[in-house]
Formats: C-alpha cells, sequence, structure tokens
C-alpha cells in the first residue's frame, strides 16, 4: 500500500461517510469492500486533516464527517 492507494481509498470513505452520516467500521468496511487496513490508513489521512468527528456509542467507534 503506497502513499496514492491510501489517498484513494481515503475518497472512498469520505465518499461512503458524505452519503450515509455516521457510521461504524463495519459499516464502513461494507460501504467501501475496503479491508480493515486500509480503513484504518484512510482514517488517519482524513482525521491528520480535520475531517472526522470520532465517537464511542455503545462500545463501537462511530465516525462522522465534520462540516
Amino acid at each position: 500500500m503506497n502513499i496514492e492507494v491510501i489517498g484513494i481509498n481515503a475518497g472512498l470513505v469520505w465518499n461512503a461517510l458524505n452519503g450515509n452520516g455516521k457510521l461504524t467500521l463495519k459499516e464502513i468496511k461494507k460501504a467501501t469492500k475496503l479491508k480493515e487496513k486500509e480503513i484504518y490508513a484512510a482514517l488517519g489521512w482524513l482525521a491528520r486533516e480535520g475531517k472526522l468527528s470520532f465517537d464511542e456509542a455503545a462500545e463501537e467507534l462511530v465516525i462522522e464527517l465534520i462540516g
């Protein structure tokens, strides 16, 4: 996995969140068809850009776009 692939995957995750609102990791995986390690890298990319909000609701991590 290289930087270009991580950026592309970040776009897939962003689109999934933008179209569905709050999602769990499991829901992101289902929506994007990415592997867990690819999702984590994409989330890191988006978090570094300040585009994500994280919440642990009911023992599950819930991710949402900011703004």
